[in-house]
């Protein structure tokens, strides 16, 4: 294909097309008119994409094409059902289909964590390497940093931070899902340690019990919340390396779509856990009581992602965006 003949030969009414498209309003023969060029330069899209890519006239059709789309069908503006559509279809099924992810990471991470306090805790040298036994000491004491901090805020500006620091490393492991994956291993790594460290160091000091009542009631949700997005970013870095039937590109705007999306949901999810760890966590509560109602989000939260996220995944949801939302892609052979 001879791109300069092409662009000649079409140049006309592309240019039309791009008046009717940003007209408010046509006649009946204009509308029609507008319907037969935006066809047409969907054709031309398919033709330049198959016969002889070049990205400038690319672009610039896929510009005229979305331009056209909108004005054929109409723009569409986000309302509170598209809010409640995603709450109890779009995010649940994400959920659902990228739990051979989030599940098993969350199983290796908290046996490792598992792993690291017990080392901590049966070791004294691997203690006395972690930091001096005063500075340990003034951590697990009763009153210590470990303790307090919890309480030593106003709740309702702790909420506010816990919940911009843990939606932040949500946001890092969703993020970093294209480049491999790779830094998402990092950051998880980096959580498996902390809390390991954590358990390790109160649970030498015999304060294990407060320790877990403290960290359970928010922590069963928030360490969740964080293995999705883990997850979900390990499951965007291997689209990169294996992008299955699909195009890479398309597979990448796919999961892009749904990883961006989740990040939404994922928002929400933590600010539950913002609010159960400054007001909960510290409160007078006991500690049965509290732990209980950590256990009760925890759940509700499974079964919202594993039942409600199944119904949805059978009903062919994949945590996309509509389908009328999605740009259009020229068909690849199977």
């Amino acid at each position: 294909m001879d791109l300069d003949v092409f662009v000649a030969a079409h140049q006309a009414e592309w240019h039309r097309l791009e008046v009717l498209s940003k007209r408010r309003s046509l006649d009946g023969e204009e509308a029609d008119e507008l319907i037969a060029l935006y066809q047409r330069a969907t054709s031309h899209l398919a033709q330049v994409q198959a016969s002889a890519p070049d990205p400038v006239l690319e672009g610039r059709l896929t510009t005229l094409v979305a331009g056209g789309r909108s004005a054929v069908t109409g723009a569409r503006t986000a309302s509170w059902r598209d809010a409640g559509r995603y709450f109890a279809v779009s995010f649940p099924a994400a959920l659902y289909r990228s739990r051979r992810w989030w599940v098993p990471i969350a199983v290796v991470s908290l046996l490792l964590s598992a792993l690291i306090a017990w080392w901590i805790s049966s070791h004294p040298e691997v203690r006395d390497s972690i930091a001096p036994p005063d500075y340990i000491q003034e951590l697990t004491k009763p009153g210590g940093a470990y303790e307090s901090y919890y309480s030593e805020h106003p709740a309702t500006a702790f909420a506010a931070r816990v919940w911009t620091n843990n939606a932040w490393i949500a946001a890092q492991c969703l993020a970093f899902g294209v480049l491999l994956g790779l830094p998402v291993l990092y950051v998880l790594l980096e959580n498996v340690l902390n809390l390991g460290v954590g358990i390790g160091l109160m649970a030498s000091a015999g304060r294990l019990d407060l320790f877990l009542g403290l960290l359970l009631p928010h922590g069963l949700l928030e360490l969740t919340a964080v293995f999705v997005a883990a997850g979900l970013g390990l499951r965007l870095g291997w689209t990169v390396i294996d992008p299955g039937p699909r195009t890479r590109a398309a597979a990448l705007a796919e999961e892009g779509r749904s990883v961006i999306g989740m990040a939404i949901g994922l928002a929400a999810v933590l600010l539950v856990t913002g609010v159960l760890e400054a007001f909960v966590t510290p409160s007078s509560l006991p500690t049965w009581a509290r732990i209980g109602i950590g256990v009760v989000a925890e759940v509700l939260f499974l079964l919202y992602a594993l039942v409600l996220g199944r119904r949805a995944a059978a009903l062919g949801e994949v945590g996309d965006v509509e389908a009328a939302d999605r740009a259009d892609l020229r068909p690849t052979a199977a």
